[in-house]
Parts: C-alpha cells; structure tokens; sequence
C-alpha cells in the first residue's frame, strides 16, 4: 500500500485520507461478517436439540438474542457503510479535483519546449481523462482492493485458528489463483498501453477533425477525414476488445480455480467427520463460509486488472511531474529595461537545426526596435527567447544586466507585455477578458485601458456592454474588435517592455488605423520590439534588425537599410510592387501582344 501514493499522484492530506478509507472499508466489511456468523450460531441453536437427541428444547431466548444482535449488525453496517462512503467517495472526489488543480498549474509553469514536443489532445487528455481514471480508482478500486485484502487476511486467520485443516483446504486454491493474475500483469500491461496508445490517436483524430472542418466543408474532404477519424475509431475498437477480452479470461480462470477450493472444503470435511476428527456443527458450518467467502476474493481478482490499467494509463502524469519546471530568482530587481543578447542560438529540440542562430543585438530602452526578414527567418522565435518561453541553446540574454535564465519566468513576464496577431479569449464577459492583464484591477481601471485603446466604443455597443459574454475565444467578435481587446490588456498591464507580434497584418484599413492609434498610446515612453512584414510600418522604428535563415545580417535605421540595397531594400520594394496588383489582373496582362 506504501507505493500506492505515488501513482496516485497523492497529496500528504489525500493519503492521509486514503488510508482512513481503507481502515472503513475493512471495518465495512468486518461489519458484513456479523449477520453471516449470527446465521451459523442461528444453525447451530437450530441444530443442538436434533444432535443432542432426548427431546431436549429449543433455546427460543437464545434465537431472540441472535436475531436482536443480528438486528443490530445491520445497522451497526448501515453506519460503518456511511462512514466508508465518506471516506472513499466524497474524499476521492476532492483529491480529484486538488490533481486537476496540481496539473493545470504544473502544464502553466512548464518550458513551452514541453509543449512543442506534444499534442494538445494529450495534455486534456492528462487533465481530464487521466485525473477520472485516478478518481475512479480512488473512490471504486484502490480502497475496495486494499480494505479487501486486509479482512480477507484477517478472516483466513480467524478460520485458521477455528480449524486449520478446514482452512487450508478452503484457502488452497488461492496462491494459484493470485499468481494467475498477477502472472498476467506483463500482459495486460502491454495491452493496456496500447489500448491507451488508441484512446489518444482517437483524441488527436477528433480535435483535428473538430478544428478543421471549415476547411473540411470547404474542399469537400467529409469523406478523406471522416475515414482517419473512423479507422482510429475501429482501431481502439479492437484494442479496447483485446484487452478486456483476454483480461476477462485471466480473471475467470482465477475464479474457477478458487472454486476448486469449494470441493475441497466438502472432501476434506468428509474425510475429517468420517474419521471422528471433526464435528458436524464446524463442518457445515465451513461448507456455509466457502459459499461465502469467495466474493471478497473475486472482487479482488476483478479489481486488480483495473489497478494495473489505472497504472499504464497515468503513466503520462507521472511523466508530467517528472518534467523540470522553469524557475529562477524572485527577488531581483530590474532598473532599467535595455535589452542585451549575446552570440545566442537555439534549436526547438535538442539534437535538431538551430533555428536561432548566433546572434547579438543591443534593443535601447525607451526605443522601438523591429524584427523583419522573411518568413521563417526566426523574428517570433527570437521574440519568444527574450520572454524566456524557451532557454537559449548558447549565449545569453539579459534585461537591464540581468540574465533573464536567473529569472523565475512569472516574475519576469510582469515586465512584458505582448500583443499578439493570434488573440487569445476566453469565454467569459468583455470586462474579465480585459482584466487578465493585471488581476485585481478595478472596472475604471478597465473603462480607462478600452477607451486608450479604442475598444470602449463598440463594446458599450454590446448587449450588455462591459458584461457581455463574447463566446470561445471570443467568436462573436470582429478580428479588429479582439485585437483592441487584447491591447486593452496590455494598456492595463502596463507594462515597461512591449511586444508586438504581427497585432495589425490581418485588418482592414479602418481598423488598422483605429490599432494603430491604440499602439500608439501604449508604445509611448516603454522599451517596444515589432514584428512585422509590412515593411513601410516600420521604417520610422528607432532601429530595425533583419533577420535570414536565424541569423542577423543587417541592422539600422530604416533609411540606412533602404541606402544599403541589401535584402531590406530588396523585400522593401517586392512590397511595394506588389501593392499595385488588383483583383483579376493575371501575369498575361503584362505580356506584348
């Protein structure tokens, strides 16, 4: 029972609580017992006037006190229960919930390089199916099993004491019956694990196919994606079938061999009153308790396979805990906001490419500074590195001299404020979507951040204004709307150093200029770094670094870049031919005829 905490993922309290429950569950079942063996002293003061011959009499008093005490086992069972239930059930479901709390702050302090590596379907599938599985086993198996086994011992030795030869023939196909089971963990194991392998290929199919059916419905490939959707289906299907289907033949055989146990009670009994050495009354009265002494044991068996299932199946939780957290100091003081990177390379994976690529920048306080080059040239990778999303490979960053990898990432993300082209919402009012830049904020505070940022307008045009619930990711909103919403955040945090990653590639003119002027007011008098590929929006940057291929091969202002004819100028002036394109014009047009 020691190394049951562990998997379990338990708390110092929880196990505290899982053992009370485990002492209430063998008390529960102790309580069982007392109707069973106030039926044998019935029979057997059933019994005596028949053996003792003579006409002797019924002892009626006696009858009555064993029905009174049998009267009194059930509700002495009736509370012992109660107690139980308390104990498994409502404290299961508690700890449940202190896991689920656990892993969501452990997934929000885990290096994003944890998430690269994973898909999203698994880390839900962590939060929610893996932490039912362990409540599941918390409040129906780990305690039943556990309690089982404590009386089942306790009750082999009371027999044991009764009558030990009646005992051993009673409990002799036991060892058997356990070694077939737990002979069998290897492969259920094996099964298991590929059943969950299953469970999660059919996770991933439903999310891809959840979040790309506009694409789906739009080229008409119903049929391409429902047909990996449906084979991952069949696919669980048939491991789901394997594993409980061979794990049913282990438990059944397990059950017939106990029963074996059943014959040898009646032989061994028998032979013993054939030969004088056993009385009638112990004799039946074994041949009663092999009738009922194999349910405990039979829930054991049925249990333990779901034990080492449970086991298999949490096998990513215990990886998830495993996995190092990001930390630092929370203590030191940053003065000044210059930001410094020296010869830093970074790969997303260790073994794999840099992406990054021994690069050394100097971003001024008080300045704006933009990231440019083509796509895929590592602008937002560099970003996300000054953040401390990722560590750096080589070299370092520091943030007014500070090195940020001595920084705990929360206490250094209170410095930063990031407006991305990917806004992120939540399904909650305008005013608490806002407030996530700077919890505790007050609703002028609010009022204050939406009207600097252009956003206070349109939402008091909401139904219910600041309290209306804009829907997941706030779908009932205009791309322009949620873009000011986020800067909204970021005003409100007010932060010294601000990141703005693409916040006005995808908008239309209007509300470009409205992001525009809301950028303005929260640019004003911070350290700020730019990504953009419209180039013409920041050639009035304070400097611009162009990156190509992770490296950085140009720096300066924008008219130096642009006399320097180098591969700023050249994406400069593709930008500009291209603005003079127009909807149906074809290469063809500018053919000779």
């Amino acid at each position: 029972m020691v190394n049951i905490k562990k998997p379990l993922g338990l708390s110092d309290e929880g196990w505290r609580d899982f053992k009370r429950a485990v002492r209430a569950v063998v008390i529960s079942n102790l309580c069982l017992l007392l109707p069973f063996i106030v039926i044998i002293q019935a029979l057997i003061t059933l019994l005596d006037p028949v053996l003792a011959g003579g006409g002797a009499a019924l002892d009626r008093e006696r009858l009555w006190l064993l029905l009174g005490l049998g009267l009194a086992g059930a509700a002495l069972y009736f509370f012992a229960y109660r107690a139980e239930y308390r104990k498994t059930y409502t404290v299961a479901y508690n700890e449940s919930q202190k896991i689920r709390l656990e892993v969501a702050e452990r997934i929000r302090r885990l290096p994003l390089e944890f998430f690269y590596n994973r898909d999203l379907s698994e880390l839900t599938t962590n939060m929610m199916a893996d932490c039912t599985s362990i409540e599941h086993v918390m409040s129906h198996v780990a305690p039943v099993l556990a309690g089982g086994l404590i009386t089942d011992v306790l009750t082999c030795g009371l027999l044991a004491l009764y009558d030990w030869r009646m005992a051993a023939a009673l409990f002799a196909a036991l060892p058997v019956s356990f070694a077939l089971i737990l002979g069998s963990r290897k492969l259920q194991a094996f099964l298991g694990e590929r059943h969950v392998r299953a469970k999660l290929e059919v996770s991933a199919q439903v999310q891809e196919y959840l979040e790309g059916i506009k694409v789906v419905k739009a080229f008409g490939l119903s049929g391409e994606k429902s047909a990996a959707l449906e084979n991952a289906l069949r696919a669980m299907t048939r491991e789901a079938i394997k594993f409980e289907g061979l794990t049913a033949i282990f438990i059944t055989l397990a059950m017939m061999i106990l029963q074996v146990g059943t014959g040898l009670v009646v032989l061994t009994g028998t032979l013993l009153f054939s030969g004088g050495s056993l009385g009638l009354i112990p004799f039946l009265s074994f041949i009663l308790i092999s009738a009922k002494i194999y349910s405990p044991f039979i829930v054991i068996f049925t249990l333990l396979p779901e034990f080492f299932y449970m086991l298999v199946s949490t096998e990513r939780m215990q990886t998830l805990r495993r996995t190092a957290l990001m930390d630092g100091d929370t203590e030191t003081a940053i003065d000044n906001y210059t930001i410094e990177l020296k010869n830093v390379s970074f790969a997303y994976t260790p073994g794999t490419e840099d992406v990054i690529r021994n690069i050394s920048l100097v971003i001024p306080q008080g300045g704006v500074t933009a990231l440019t080059g083509p796509s895929g040239s590592g602008k937002s990778t560099l970003s996300r590195l000054i953040a401390r999303f990722w560590d750096v490979r080589e070299g370092e960053i520091r943030i007014g001299g500070v090195n940020i990898r001595s920084l705990d990432p929360q206490t250094l993300v209170r410095h930063i404020s990031f407006v991305f082209q990917d806004v992120v919402l939540f399904n909650d009012t305008v005013k608490n979507n806002i407030r996530i830049g700077r919890e505790g904020a007050g609703d002028e505070d609010i009022y204050a951040a939406a009207r600097a940022a252009r956003a206070d307008g349109f939402i008091r045009d909401l139904p219910e204004g600041y309290e209306t619930v804009i829907g997941e990711n706030g779908c009932t909103l205009s791309g322009g709307e949620r873009q000011r919403l986020s800067i909204a955040r970021a005003l409100l945090k007010n932060a010294p150093i601000v990141l703005l990653d693409e916040a006005t590639s995808s908008l239309d003119p209007e509300n470009e200029t409205l992001i525009q002027e809301a950028l303005s007011a929260l640019v004003r008098g911070r350290t700020v770094i730019v990504i953009a590929h419209r180039l013409r929006t920041v050639l009035g940057a304070d400097r611009i670094a162009v990156l190509d291929k992770g490296r950085l091969v140009e720096q300066g202002s924008g008219g130096q870049l642009l006399a320097q004819d180098g591969l700023f100028a050249r994406l400069y002036h593709i930008q500009q031919e291209s603005q003079g394109w127009t909807a149906g014009q074809s290469r063809h047009d500018k053919l000779p005829e």
